[in-house]
């Protein structure tokens, strides 16, 4: 037959609406480049999965999909004995090989179908996904399409509104070649577009070598949404960024005291930004200016106080108090140390040691004398005896007070400084589920944020 006769009895078989049979029988129109198609879609199938490939022609795409699939030919006519023989214009469909987990693709297949609308509704109830390529309209201006043999003319938009018309939501949509699209739909509605990044602001010490000031900066993106964008700026030097930022996040655990207040700066830059929480404990108390320190607190949304005592100092001032505890607690797993000798922890820890080794070496002695707040946390966790040494203010000499707090929301009482005693580990426990409980309800809040 020469190509103007075929071209003839393809359309005449459009006008009939009637599956071309004669062409697709014959193996001979089966093109050999559409393998280059087979080649590219495989990469977008996973290892393992279940593939009904529908319109399978010379099922080119099964000897380029990824290990472990399990690969089921349909078509018009069988091309070879596992072939399930079905009409797609017709409305048949192999029914008992379609369902959750499995990927129907359709590789050319929808340019030879009267009713695609009625196809891609019956793919999406039987919960399959779908991976189907497409000729779209604006790409082939140049062609005659009746005379190839397509029955209809969609655009991009038009296959997407299909597929969402039809029960699908569209995951990825990419080009193939310089004609054909590709479309990968999951059936169900379209989940609900994300919103815009939570810019967040996080103002800190995390730009110093100390153990402790650092170790806040892992426990806050554990909390943070996932898709937060985050931004940190410190307390000295101070140089907040320009810009918009949904959310300010006062501290990543660690204390505020006086020469954080000496200036307005923090006040103005938490005045620039609508959302505001606080991270942080206090030291030194008797030194902060009360003024200055109700009127930050005044400005936060809620703060996450360390301890009781922190509470109880400038609470009234807050919006809202969470009793959080030093979440620092959670980095360090319960442990038990074997080394007998005496672990002395000075100010070695501001070397900018690395958090994680740190943490292994406290955790292997049993008896821990620390002169630090977080490393003397740290061996709670893991020696039977620990002492600690009070920080001094530099100029005052008026201790910090932060040993005493911590004590008293672990243990329920004070410890003499310089003294070692047992650890109760079973207190130890109960403060680190408290602290999870607080951390659990830190994440909600921070979600919230981002609502």
């Amino acid at each position: 037959m020469s190509q103007t006769n075929e071209f003839d009895r393809r359309k005449q078989t459009i006008e009939a609406r009637e599956t071309d049979y004669t062409r697709w029988s014959d193996p001979r129109n089966l093109e050999a480049a559409w393998e280059l198609r087979s080649v590219r879609v495989a990469d977008y199938l996973g290892a393992g999965s279940k593939v009904v490939d529908l319109g399978c022609g010379a099922m080119s795409l099964e000897r380029h999909l990824p290990a472990g699939c399990q690969y089921v030919p349909s078509d018009l006519v069988a091309r070879d004995a596992r072939t399930r023989v079905c009409d797609l214009n017709r409305g048949e469909l192999p029914a008992g090989d379609l369902g959750p987990g499995t990927t129907v693709t359709m590789l050319g297949v929808l340019e030879y179908l009267y009713d695609p609308a009625a196809v891609l509704a019956a793919l999406a109830r039987s919960g399959s996904s779908l991976l189907l390529t497409y000729c779209c309209a604006e790409d082939t201006t140049h062609l005659d399409r009746g005379a190839l043999g397509w029955v209809n003319r969609f655009t991009r938009a038009e296959i997407t509104a299909l597929l969402q018309a039809g029960g699908f939501s569209v995951t990825r949509q990419d080009r193939v070649d310089g004609l054909q699209h590709l479309w990968i739909a999951r059936p169900g509605p379209a989940p609900a577009q994300a919103a815009a990044p939570l810019r967040v602001l996080v103002v800190s010490y995390a730009n110093v070598g100390n153990f402790g000031d650092r170790l806040g900066w892992h426990l806050l993106n554990q909390v943070l949404p996932p898709g937060a964008t985050v931004t940190h700026t410190f307390h000295n030097p101070w140089n907040p960024p320009a810009g918009e930022f949904d959310l300010m996040v006062l501290g990543i655990g660690n204390s505020l005291f006086q020469p954080m207040f000496d200036h307005d700066g923090l006040l103005a830059l938490m005045d620039r930004i609508p959302r505001r929480i606080g991270i942080f404990g206090t030291q030194y108390r008797d030194a902060i200016d009360r003024g200055r320190m109700q009127a930050l607190m005044s400005r936060l949304d809620t703060w996450y106080a360390r301890y009781a005592e922190d509470i109880a100092w400038a609470g009234q001032h807050a919006k809202r108090v969470v009793h959080l505890g030093d979440w620092l607690v959670d980095a360090f797993p319960m442990a038990q140390g074997s080394d007998t000798r005496t672990l002395n922890i000075g100010d070695e820890v501001w070397n900018n040691l690395p958090l994680d080794r740190t943490i292994q070496q406290i955790q292997q002695f049993r008896r821990v004398h620390s002169a630090r707040l977080h490393p003397l946390l740290c061996a709670l966790t893991s020696a039977t005896e620990v002492s600690y040494a009070e920080q001094p203010h530099p100029q005052t000499g008026q201790p910090s007070g932060k040993f005493r707090s911590m004590l008293l929301d672990v243990f329920g009482r004070n410890m003499p400084a310089g003294v070692f005693w047992p650890v109760e580990r079973e207190h130890v426990v109960a403060y680190k589920m408290r602290v999870r409980s607080g951390m659990s309800q830190l994440r909600a809040d921070l979600a919230l944020s981002h609502a």
